[in-house]
C-alpha cells in the first residue's frame, strides 16, 4: 500500500479545486528513507493522481461547496501577511521570518477549543509506524525502520517537546500486524504504547490513529465494504480502546486517516455529483459514528476522550461539502469531537513535485496570490465549524523542498500558522525524515543525527504557534 503523489495531465481540469489545492495528501506517501547524508528514493512506487495543474488564476476553483473565494467575515486580514520581515541574525542576506500581522477571529468559549489552542502546535512521527509492506516475512517490529531509516527514540521526543512541539501525532498502520482475525499482535501494539509514551510520560498530546489500512482487505468507504469496514475498525479500536482506557485526555484517538476510494478515479478528489463519491461520504459517515460509538462504549477514560474524525480523503471538501455529517456522540458527551483536516496548501507549492506543469517553488508571505488559497479554506472551516463551536485540527501540513527554496518554506510556515491560529486551528507538520533526492522531501528534524536542519523553518512554526 504505498501511495505517492503523481500527476495526470488531463484527467481533471477546473474540477479540480481545493480537494486538490488545499487537500492533497503526504501522509498517504511512501517509503522515504532517511537521506541526510544521502540522496535515494529507495524503489518508490507512485500512484495517480489528480492534474494539480491549476494555475494561480485558478487555484481557489471548486467544485464542490464554492470552497473557492475568500469567505469575508470578523474583518480579519486576507490579503497578504504584512509588510516587513525580521532577520534572525541581523546580517544581509540570510534567512528572515517573515511579520504576519492578521487580526484574530472571534473564536467562541468553550472547552474543545481550548483544548485544541493547548495543543498549541505538533509534529508527525511519519513514515515510521505508518510504513507497510504486504510482502514483508521477516520481524514486524523492523517494519517501523523500513520507510524512514532509524527506529524512534525517547531521545528524538525530548528533542521535538524541547524545540516546542506540544503535540505528537503517531500515525500508526495495523494491517500487517493482525492475525485472521485482526487481533493485533502483543509485540506491535507493545511497541507502539512504548513510543505513545515517551511523549505522553514529557506531557506531550499524542494523536493516535489507523493509518494506511485502507484497502478493499480492511478499510474501503463505499457500501460493498461498508460492512467489512465497520468491523475492521471497530475491532482496531476495540484493542486500542481496551490498552490506552485509563490514559487521561492529553491521548487523542483519530479513527482513520484519508478514507478514500483507492485506485478509483475519484481517489484524491471529491466530485460531489459522482454517485460514487456520495456513496463514500456516506460510508464514511457510518464508519466514524461507529468509531465514536465503540470508544465511548469502552470504558475508563474513553467515555469523554476527544476524539478526531475526518471527511473524505481528510480533505477540507471531505467536511465542507453537504453529505459529510459530524458522528452523535454519546448522551451526555459534549463538544468532544475534533474535525481531522490536511492541507498542504497552496498544493503547487507545498506538494506537487517540481518539473510537473503549474508547479513552483516560490512563495510570499506578501503576497495575495501566494495566501489566497491558504485563506479560503481556512476561512470556510471557520465559518462552518470553529464559529459554531466545533474545533478542526489540520493533522497533516508541511513544503517539500524545491532546490533549496528555504526562504519561501520559511515564509510559508509563518504565513500559515498564523492564518490557522487566528482563526482557531491548530496544525501538525508532516516530517518524514526525507530530505534529498526527487521524492517528497518534508523531514525538519534529523532523527540520526537528533538536530533540526531546517531551524529558520521551526523558528517560523513556533513564532506563530502560540
Amino acid at each position: 500500500m504505498v501511495i505517492h503523489m503523481k500527476s495526470v495531465k488531463g484527467f481533471m481540469s477546473g474540477l479540480l479545486c481545493a480537494a486538490l489545492t488545499a487537500g492533497m495528501l503526504t501522509g498517504c506517501g511512501g517509503p522515504e528513507v532517511e537521506t541526510g547524508s544521502s540522496a535515494g528514493e529507495n524503489g518508490r512506487v507512485e500512484s495517480e493522481t489528480g492534474s494539480g495543474t491549476e494555475s494561480e488564476s485558478q487555484a481557489g476553483e471548486d467544485g464542490t461547496e464554492n470552497t473557492g473565494g475568500s469567505t469575508e467575515n470578523s474583518g480579519a486580514g486576507q490579503e497578504g501577511g504584512g509588510d516587513q520581515k525580521d532577520t534572525s541574525s541581523g546580517e544581509e542576506g540570510t534567512i528572515q521570518i517573515p511579520e504576519v500581522v492578521i487580526e484574530p477571529f472571534d473564536i467562541p468559549e468553550g472547552e474543545a477549543l481550548q483544548f485544541v489552542h493547548d495543543m498549541k502546535i505538533g509534529w508527525n512521527l511519519g513514515n515510521t509506524f505508518d510504513a507497510t509492506n504486504d510482502s514483508f516475512t521477516g520481524d514486524e517490529l523492523e517494519l517501523e525502520s523500513s520507510w524512514c531509516g532509524i527506529k524512534t527514540t525517547a531521545e528524538m521526543i525530548q528533542d521535538i517537546k524541547e524545540a516546542g512541539f506540544h503535540s505528537l501525532r503517531l500515525p500508526v498502520s495495523w494491517h500487517n500486524h493482525v492475525d485472521e482475525d485482526w487481533q493485533i499482535s502483543e509485540a506491535w501494539l507493545n511497541r507502539v504504547q512504548e513510543v505513545v509514551d515517551y511523549a505522553y510520560d514529557n506531557g506531550m498530546y499524542v494523536i493516535l490513529n489507523i493509518h494506511h489500512d485502507n484497502n478493499e482487505e480492511f478499510l474501503y468507504p463505499d457500501s460493498a465494504h461498508l460492512e467489512q469496514s465497520v468491523s475492521y475498525v471497530t475491532t482496531i479500536w476495540e484493542q486500542l480502546c481496551q490498552r490506552f482506557q485509563e490514559y487521561d485526555e492529553h491521548l487523542i484517538f483519530e479513527c482513520m486517516n484519508e478514507p478514500r476510494l483507492v485506485g478509483s478515479q475519484y481517489e484524491w478528489w471529491l466530485n460531489p455529483g459522482a454517485e460514487e463519491c456520495k456513496d463514500a461520504v456516506t460510508c464514511i459517515n457510518e464508519i466514524n459514528q461507529a468509531f465514536v460509538n465503540t470508544v465511548r462504549e469502552s470504558g475508563g477514560n474513553n467515555g469523554n476522550r476527544y476524539l478526531m474524525v475526518p471527511g473524505y480523503c481528510a480533505s477540507p471538501d471531505g467536511v465542507l461539502n453537504s453529505g459529510f455529517v459530524l458522528p452523535e456522540d454519546a448522551e451526555g458527551v459534549e463538544n468532544r469531537l475534533i474535525l481531522s483536516v490536511h492541507a498542504y496548501t497552496p498544493y503547487n507549492f507545498a506538494l506537487q513535485a517540481e518539473g510537473e506543469s503549474g508547479s513552483t517553488s516560490k512563495f510570499d508571505s506578501d503576497s495575495a496570490g501566494s495566501v489566497r488559497d491558504i485563506n479560503s479554506f481556512m476561512d470556510q472551516l471557520y465559518n462552518k465549524y470553529i464559529s459554531n463551536g466545533i474545533p478542526v485540527v489540520i493533522g497533516e501540513f508541511g513544503s517539500r523542498d524545491k532546490s533549496g527554496n528555504l526562504q519561501d518554506r520559511v515564509d510559508h510556515a509563518a504565513y500559515y500558522i498564523a492564518a490557522a491560529k487566528a482563526r482557531g486551528i491548530t496544525c501538525v507538520w508532516w516530517d518524514n525524515n526525507a530530505f534529498s533526492g526527487n521524492g517528497e522531501n518534508f523531514g525538519i528534524y534529523y532523527r540520526r543525527q537528533g538536530k533540526f536542519l531546517y531551524p529558520d523553518i521551526l523558528n517560523a512554526l513556533m513564532k506563530y504557534a502560540d
